[in-house]
């Protein structure tokens, strides 16, 4: 920076002596000539010119040699701006800043991360809240620093933030629900095959409740019966249960669920899409198994199904619980070096070879 300031006033001071050396008639056509093409670049020029310091301490010290009444006419800037211009620069003269003492310490990045991620998991907090939750966690920190935090993150207190996004809310109701279908199923021989299908809408873990080849009323209630033995307490989780106006259905079946504390939802006529997550899993049953194996009978079929929900509820991985299978609550770690060594990964067939999984070896 200074030695740029020191390059425009050498060549500020060799030009003047060029200039006074030179004739006035040939000083008078050069100004002529350089306010005009001033003139020209004015007009190309978008905006307001940018000056940088160099440019604002030449155009400073020109102007104690030019009456006051003629600046308008040399400068391109108003007068206004040079005395700004001066003000600008007594004021970083006197700024002191090596007198200035640190403020408080800057706060780390984990406590950062920390606020931001419970003000983002809970809409409802205000700052005053989050800094007594991180106060309780053993960390000590200001209220405004929290507001500060939170402030620069975009992130408005609690009165001004909003609520909570669809997925958050729909996931939240998820955990209470419990939907069923029927699944049709042709054998070889051409014989209609009925599978029952439950499906928590939380954890996406599917059960078979059963396969015949003719539902009656008295079939669904003893499967709704054989479905809450299997749930045992976390049935008292559920709040409603969710089903299509299939005739099988029957009051029957509604009171099983409803003396276990559910609220019954019956579909539209014709709204599969009011069933939606059951439907998806029906589709994914026929598009990875039932389209890739002919089904000889009852019991094949309730063999195979049995097989590959073992497969659905303990491995295969789901987009909507962050690719975590219903019966696992998180993801297993690995090290970067057990992640770059691949010689350990095994794959093992199952459903009869036509699904593969794969594990670290032991």
């Amino acid at each position: 920076m200074l030695l740029s300031v020191l390059y425009r006033l050498v060549r500020s001071l060799l030009g003047l002596l060029v200039m006074l050396v030179r004739s006035d008639m040939s000083k008078d056509v050069e100004l002529l000539v350089l306010r005009h093409e001033n003139q020209v670049l004015r007009r190309q020029v978008a905006g307001r010119p940018r000056w940088d310091h160099g440019d604002r301490l030449w155009i400073a010290a020109l102007s104690h040699l030019v009456p006051r009444r003629r600046w308008a006419e040399l400068f391109p800037v108003v007068p206004a701006t040079i005395l700004r211009w001066h003000r600008d620069l007594v004021a970083r003269k006197w700024t002191f800043t090596d007198r200035r003492r640190p403020g408080r310490p800057r706060k780390g990045a984990s406590i950062r991360t920390l606020i931001l991620r419970m003000a983002r998991e809970n809409p409802a907090w205000g700052h005053r809240r989050i800094q007594g939750e991180v106060a309780r966690l053993g960390y000590t920190i200001a209220a405004s620093t929290v507001w500060e935090i939170l402030h620069a993150a975009d992130i408005d207190p609690a009165p001004r933030r909003a609520g909570p996004t669809w997925r958050q809310f729909l996931a939240a109701q998820a955990h209470g629900i419990i939907a069923c279908d029927f699944l049709v199923v042709e054998t070889v021989l051409l014989k209609r095959l009925y599978v029952l299908v439950f499906i928590e809408h939380g954890t996406r873990r599917v059960h078979l409740a059963g396969v015949t080849a003719c539902p009656t009323g008295a079939w669904t209630v003893q499967q709704a019966r054989n479905l809450a033995m299997e749930l045992g307490d976390r049935i008292g989780a559920l709040r409603f249960l969710i089903h299509d106006r299939d005739p099988v259905f029957t009051a029957a079946f509604d009171e099983v669920l409803k003396t276990e504390g559910l609220k019954v939802v019956r579909t539209l006529p014709r709204t599969p899409r009011m069933n939606a997550i059951c439907e998806r899993v029906i589709g994914t049953l026929r598009r990875e198994l039932l389209d890739r194996v002919l089904i000889l009978g009852e019991r094949h079929l309730a063999l195979v199904l049995g097989e590959y929900l073992t497969h659905y509820n303990g491995h295969r991985p789901h987009q909507a619980r962050r690719q975590r299978p219903p019966d696992a609550e998180c993801q297993p770690a690995r090290t970067p070096a057990e992640a770059n060594d691949l010689r350990s990964i095994r794959r093992r067939p199952v459903v009869t070879g036509v699904i593969n999984e794969y594990h670290h070896a032991a």
